[in-house]
This record gives structure tokens, sequence and C-alpha cells, in this order.
């Protein structure tokens, strides 16, 4: 019964570290992401010529 509390944990501070890491991430990304956003942008343009 003690293990079954313990896995919950576990999954629970595995998911506030993806939560944390992700957040983390993309503000790592925020100041990236211009360059990207405009090919992004400009991808359709070259679908439309």
């Amino acid at each position: 019964m003690q293990r079954k509390p313990d896995l919950l944990w576990i999954l629970v501070i595995l998911f506030g570290l993806g939560v944390v890491t992700t957040g983390y991430a993309q503000s790592l990304w925020s100041n990236k992401t211009d360059a990207p956003v405009e090919l992004a942008q400009q991808q359709p343009q070259l679908f439309k010529r």
C-alpha cells in the first residue's frame, strides 16, 4: 500500500518538472522565435506563388 502513494508523488514531481522545463524552454525560445515566425509566414507565401 505504501508504494502506490510513492508512485503518485513521483508522477506529480515528474509532471511538475515537465511544466517547469517547458516553461523555461519557451521563455528561452521566446527571444529566438522572431526568425522562425518570419520563415513560417514566408512559407505560405511561397505556396501561394
